[in-house]
């Protein structure tokens, strides 16, 4: 009865969470955001560094003194790495994602486009995006507006650099991306474009076939932000509408308990949940994270997940790593945790998840998907109630259990105590379930032992 139990609900979830999810992965779109996304991760982790050295004096106050004679002097030489990285986010999003969709398109659809014109085609149009205007007299205006909260020039919001290339752009940036490879992938494919003789180089051949898709780009997001200025938007305004409301529902406990079910949802059924389902999550954590170093108090930014959630990888296996190394009665199990354990101290689990195996394994089902809610529950009260600090600093992923989080919180002790609390209460999740199934394998490597002894 059990087993037909489990076999229907891997059958629903096959159906429901594999099938689409499967295709949706598979979305050009969605391949070219994770590949910005991970592109983005040194330049975030880089611009981070240079903040934790601003902000360290907050969580060590005996610092202030000495950081008064030494960094704060050239505090707004080194913080450019952080404006040069952080502070332009959009920009290599839009690059990155620009670049990758056009070689998607041009091997797919075998269409003799570049790649780097993608590139340079989506940032025209993302840029083409960036200044503010308004209809004044019958006449575009770029706003002028310097006030207490708000510094615009020209059209350009100010804050300690360009405020629309930061991680608020990201979106826009995407937008525009699609917009401009898609025309640009469209005239090259009904050679509406300017064709020049076999004899001049291939580099001068591919820049005058962009030519009239350029134009047509510039001329489509010229009508674009027109229409929308009449309306007295733009492209900012419209995407903050769902971008913000996705924002919210991920800033409540219910929102984050839904993203982290569908996470582990995808992986029981094979699926790479946490790359997909955090491709789409990257530009608000990010976002939170800018507005934690501007004083919110927001849990998930950052790299919350990887501090204080999947300790050890999906499911916050470390726990359960390092007991079935150590102590573990079937030989199956403690050879593939001693195998497991060192990557699973850097948030690399994938041996355990399909070795184990915990993909469509009903015995460890449970846990997975229990242990992972119950550690982002506490870090997220632990947060939300000013026990610890939010994140305003990027650590790398695969940073150790502590550590990341003291990093990321830019040295606040106690979010190391909080790592250490949700890996325990996660393993206390796992440790009867893994038990049983140890005994279980355990006894069948026995009873296998006996009946190749008898034979």
């Amino acid at each position: 009865m059990q087993s037909r139990s489990n076999n229907k609900l891997f059958k629903f979830m096959n159906n429901h969470l594999m099938g689409p999810m499967g295709k949706l992965a598979s979305f050009r779109i969605v391949r070219g955001v994770m590949a910005a996304g991970m592109a983005s991760i040194p330049f975030t982790i880089v611009g981070s560094m240079f903040l934790i050295i601003n902000v360290l004096p907050q969580s060590f106050p005996a610092l202030v003194g000495i950081w008064k004679g030494s960094f704060d002097k050239v505090a707004n030489l080194y913080m450019l790495a952080n404006g040069a990285t952080m502070g332009i986010l959009a920009l290599y999003f839009c690059l990155v994602f620009g670049y990758e969709y056009t070689r998607i398109q041009a091997q797919e659809e075998k269409i003799d486009i570049n790649p780097l014109n993608g590139a340079l085609l989506s940032m025209m149009a993302f840029f083409m995006c960036i200044p503010e205007l308004v209809f004044k007299g019958g006449t575009a205006t770029l706003v002028t507006e310097i006030t207490k909260d708000n510094k615009i020039i020209d059209g350009y919001a100010i804050a300690g650099g360009v405020t629309r290339l930061g991680t608020t752009g990201i979106f826009t940036a995407i937008i525009m991306s699609i917009i401009a490879v898609k025309l640009y992938a469209w005239f090259v494919k009904k050679n509406i474009v300017v064709s020049m003789p076999d004899t001049v180089p291939a580099g001068v051949s591919r820049s005058f076939t962009a030519l009239i898709p350029t134009a047509a780009i510039a001329l489509t997001v010229i009508i674009i932000n027109g229409i929308l200025m009449a309306f007295n938007t733009d492209i900012y305004k419209i995407v903050a509408i769902p971008f913000g409301f996705v924002t919210n529902l991920t800033s409540t406990w219910v929102g984050l308990m839904v993203v982290y079910f569908i996470m582990h949802a995808l992986w029981i059924v094979g699926i790479h949940g946490a790359t997909i389902v955090t491709s789409f999550l990257t530009p608000i954590v990010l976002s939170n994270m800018q507005l934690n170093q501007k004083g919110a108090n927001i849990p998930f930014a950052g790299e919350f997940n990887n501090c204080f959630v999947t300790i050890g990888g999906s499911g916050a296996t470390l726990g359960m790593v390092i007991f079935i190394a150590f102590f573990a009665k079937s030989a199956q199990l403690g050879a593939l945790g001693k195998a497991s354990v060192v990557p699973a101290f850097f948030n690399i689990n994938e041996p355990i998840l399909f070795g184990m195996p915990v993909v469509y394994n009903p015995y460890t089902a449970i846990p997975f998907f229990l242990a992972p809610m119950a550690s982002m529950s506490m870090a997220y009260f632990a947060i939300s109630m000013h026990w610890v600090k939010p994140m305003i600093a990027q650590p790398a992923w695969p940073t150790p259990l502590g550590l990341s989080g003291f990093i990321g919180t830019a040295g606040d002790w106690r979010a190391i105590v909080l790592a250490f609390v949700c890996a325990l209460v996660a393993f206390l999740i796992w440790f009867p379930f893994i038990k049983f199934y140890d005994g279980k394998l355990y006894k069948d490597e026995q009873a296998k032992g006996a009946a190749e002894a008898a034979a």
